[in-house]
């Protein structure tokens, strides 16, 4: 299985559009969004990853067949860290999970950015929290911290790579 990471292109629009509405759709369970009257359930930050600093857009394949996506940010949300990313978005397709792809993708992504990440879940989203933390725990050997964001119902990890040997 060949799994690559390749960033979005502004002319590939149309094609993240409609993979995030598959993640939206998918996610939905977790959520209480709704799809609008023109069937879409919409994302608002689309443009944002070829308008604003620091978001990269990333597509995933599976043997050159479009698998997911993962969006990554330069801030993070709920903690401090010095060159921080954080993942906004994470999506493998069905046809895909189980099968080592999400690891593959995760690691792959933390090596690109060094610096300190911020991973979080909503605390409904079980298989999500489940996933990043054996990622994490296997990606940092052990050596990340966890947060609760009691309002926000967000829980997550943190943890830099800065200082992990390769």
């Amino acid at each position: 299985m060949n799994i690559t990471i390749e960033p979005i292109l502004i002319e590939q629009k149309s094609v993240f559009v409609q993979m995030m509405e598959l993640y939206n759709y998918d996610f939905s369970e977790f959520s209480d969004n709704d799809i609008n009257e023109f069937g879409y359930f919409g994302y608002s930050h689309i443009d944002d990853y070829w308008n604003e600093e620091g978001r990269y857009p990333f597509f995933i394949r599976v043997d050159g067949k479009l698998a997911g996506l993962v969006l990554v940010r330069s801030c993070c949300e709920y903690s401090q860290l010095s060159n921080p990313h954080n993942i906004a978005e994470f999506f493998i397709m069905k046809k895909y999970r189980k099968q080592g792809v999400g690891k593959n993708v995760a690691m792959k992504i933390f090596d690109m950015f060094p610096g300190g990440w911020e991973i979080s879940q909503w605390t409904t989203n079980l298989p999500a929290q489940n996933f990043w933390r054996k990622v994490i725990d296997e990606y940092t050997n052990g050596n990340y911290d966890t947060f609760d964001e009691k309002e926000k119902e967000e829980v997550g990890f943190t943890f830099d790579n800065s200082y992990l040997p390769n």
